[in-house]
């Protein structure tokens, strides 16, 4: 009888092995298959931009960040109701907190209510689109990498903008020379900074070089002052927007490029793609970039035309259409909150 009860336990045993086993070997043979098709996805996106690990470990560490944002990507785009989308862009094996922290920089500067000096205060007509890039005074889109100087980009766009509204030239401004020798104060080069402390150097020194004459490197350096001499553009000033006011906002846009300050870290932000962005974002100003326009989507819903600093793999070849006149005063991501641009 006690053999009989062995040879039954030992029965029960193989079974529950080998049961187990087939589980394991099921489970097995589906998560590599899942796991090779991601792996396949990571080596493309990896091919596609570029990107080499310094060994196995990152390798592996990037690929779990990846997976895990594509993830949240897919399942955002498979949800209805939403007027834009997600998209595996070069920033994927980034944690949201690594991608701000390299690139979103705006120190946080608001703009008083009443701004001292507002030359389009007393605009009564604007027309119902603006695209300053029709009217040739938006540079193609440029990307600052991983340096912190959004605040240099954006100063150099509105800028620029000016400059060809009033000489009739679109030259490609130099930001390296902001990072370089824009140094006192809050401008502290790829650590952040502010568009209005940005012009403020800029009126100083009595213009910027070309690009090409100060190329961009995404590095803090040191300046080059024979460089530094050689102006190609040169502004008078600027003013700040009055703040919390879309519509005061609008009077200056229609006019000229801006400069303007908004809550870019989130990670529906990161992963742009296209369509009118709607949130989620809060008025956390951590980015400089240029309002180039404004206009009216398929649907009616008005938006704001934005220039960013990413390159062109982001967004819509580096722009995003953000709602425009939303309930807050701040407007959407706080975009009305601290705009200014340079006087020519």
């Amino acid at each position: 009888m006690a053999v009989a009860n062995q040879h039954g336990c030992l029965c029960l045993a193989l079974i529950f092995i080998f049961g187990t086993n087939l589980v394991f070997q099921a489970t097995s043979r589906t998560l590599p298959i899942q796991d090779s098709a991601m792996y396949e996805r990571h080596e493309q996106w990896m091919a596609q931009y570029g990107r080499v690990y310094k060994d196995s470990n990152d390798k592996e560490k990037r690929f779990k960040i990846f997976k895990e944002n594509v993830a949240r990507i897919d399942a955002f785009n498979t949800a209805n109701g939403k007027p834009y989308k997600l998209g595996i862009n070069q920033f994927a094996d980034l944690t949201n907190e690594e991608f701000t922290a390299s690139r979103n920089r705006f120190k946080g500067h608001m703009c008083s209510n009443t701004a001292a000096s507002f030359k389009y205060e007393n605009v009564t007509a604007v027309p119902s689109a603006m695209d300053w890039r029709q009217k040739g005074a938006v540079t193609p889109v440029k990307d600052q990498g991983q340096c912190g100087c959004c605040w240099a980009f954006s100063a150099v766009a509105a800028m620029e903008g000016i400059n060809m509204i009033t000489t009739g030239k679109l030259i490609s401004l130099s930001e390296q020379e902001l990072v370089d020798c824009d140094t006192k104060g809050e401008d502290q080069g790829c650590q952040g900074g502010l568009m209005d402390d940005a012009f403020k150097f800029i009126q100083k020194i009595q213009g910027l070089t070309t690009e090409t004459d100060y190329p961009y490197r995404g590095v803090d350096g040191t300046c080059n002052t024979n460089k530094e001499a050689n102006h190609a553009a040169k502004i008078n000033g600027y003013e700040d927007v009055p703040a919390n006011s879309e519509t005061v906002l609008l009077k200056a846009v229609a006019n000229q490029p801006v400069s303007v300050a908004i809550d870019a870290g989130g990670f529906e932000f990161q992963f742009y793609s296209g369509g009118i962005f709607t949130g989620a974002c809060e008025t956390q100003l951590d980015h400089g970039v240029t309002a180039v326009g404004y206009g009216v989507g398929d649907d009616g819903t008005k938006y704001w035309l934005v220039k960013n600093s990413w390159g062109t793999s982001w967004g819509e070849k580096g722009y995003i259409r953000m709602q425009r006149d939303v309930d807050a005063k701040e407007g959407l991501c706080g975009i009305a909150m601290a705009a200014s641009y340079p006087t020519a």
